[in-house]
């Protein structure tokens, strides 16, 4: 991965962390917190939805929407986990 690629992946995970955490209120994990959840989410929802054969298309937008969804779903899980 050259470093454009790097930073492309950091911004649609800043994003979507962002959006997970104003949409998800209360799972927020600060700006670098919602990066982290934001890139990993976007790995979650890449492996989750082809398989359940949701698909959102391709480009900088189709990722955004991807990773939020990812991002979304993995705020709710460590949500009720924190609340165990």
């Amino acid at each position: 991965m050259d470093g454009q690629s790097l930073i492309v992946f950091l911004i649609v995970g800043l994003v979507a962390g962002w959006l997970a955490g104003t949409i998800v209120r209360g799972g927020g994990f600060g700006m670098i917190g919602n990066i982290v959840i934001g890139v990993i989410g976007a790995f979650f929802a890449g492996w989750l939805l082809p398989r359940l054969g949701f698909s959102v298309g391709g480009g900088f937008i189709a990722s955004v929407v991807n990773a939020f969804i990812g991002a979304a779903i993995l705020l709710v899980v460590l949500r009720v986990i924190k609340r165990a």
